[in-house]
């Protein structure tokens, strides 16, 4: 069932905020069961140009692909371990082919060590890859002006990181996702990357995101099915909170039942009872002095 104020990217409702990895699972089953306990809007499948023969036979492509059928979560195929805007572009045309889904993640990776996206590249396949009708969602840092280029690049959506891949970090920069959600009020920003916690997702929620894209906090967890369900009710959490609104925070104290809100009575009863008590007090004192 799709979220209650929904989410809609590239014109179509996407059923859920938690979308999922596929990889490093430790059996097709239990990344079934993880997927039907969270429920993701979208699964992410890699796909090399080395391996693409072989995906139809593949136990885990074959898994998901059944699951997606029953359910209302979408296909997202992944052009993970791309260098260069030309051997992602190549990628996505062969997922589109493979998978018969226009939707991509389209990753460009920059550094090996970080696995931080070179964003140069990225936009210039997001450009071409927009022109050829791609519904295209690129993992990139949390720089604004990157994020802004991509979506007039044509993107719908932006999934900035949160840390990066696999680190478990969490929101690693708060300041700047508050700066992106403020300074891009109508875009679409899903976190993609580095969460490890499902409080992590609760505050990437909670500080205006659209959805939280995360693979490893869940295939690697001692239980991944519990994990998912787990991640499922944080980012649930953090959007409810989000869009309830918080308080303002104070640097003094505040009492949540103040005194000038009492009726007189009560409050010349107070006022009795601590004359009472220091009257007391001060016998007791007398007495001990005599």
């Amino acid at each position: 069932m799709a979220d209650s104020d929904g989410l809609t990217i590239a014109g179509e409702e996407i059923s859920s905020r938690l979308w999922l990895g596929s990889s490093m699972y430790p059996s097709p089953d239990l990344m079934v069961s993880a997927f039907a306990h969270a429920q993701p809007g979208f699964v992410t499948m890699s796909l090399r140009r080395q391996t693409a023969g072989d995906v139809a036979n593949n136990d885990y492509h074959e898994r998901v692909s059944h699951w997606l059928g029953a359910s209302q979560a979408r296909l997202l195929p992944n052009t993970a371990g791309c260098q260069s805007a030309k051997e992602a572009i190549q990628l996505a045309v062969l997922a589109r082919e493979l998978f018969k889904t226009s939707w991509v993640k389209l990753e460009v990776i920059g550094d090996e060590y970080s696995l931080q996206p070179n964003v140069f590249e990225l936009v210039s396949a997001a450009r071409e890859l927009s022109a050829q009708d791609f519904k295209v969602l690129p993992y990139c840092t949390d720089d604004l002006v990157v994020c802004e280029a991509l979506l007039h690049a044509g993107c719908p959506a932006v999934m900035p990181w949160g840390a990066p891949i696999g680190t478990g970090k969490g929101i690693v920069n708060p300041y700047q996702l508050r700066t992106l959600r403020a300074r891009l009020p109508e875009a679409k920003i899903i976190i993609d990357a580095g969460i490890g916690r499902p409080s992590q997702a609760m505050q990437a929620m909670e500080m205006g995101a659209d959805g939280v894209l995360l693979n490893t906090a869940v295939a690697k967890a001692a239980d991944p099915v519990a994990m998912a369900g787990a991640f499922a009710a944080s980012v649930k959490a953090g959007r409810t909170a989000y869009q309830a609104g918080f308080m303002a925070e104070r640097d003094m104290a505040s009492p949540s039942t103040p005194v000038a809100g009492l009726p007189f009575w009560h409050r010349s009863g107070r006022q009795r009872a601590g004359c009472q008590s220091t009257g007391r007090q001060d016998v007791d004192r007398k007495g001990k002095s005599q």
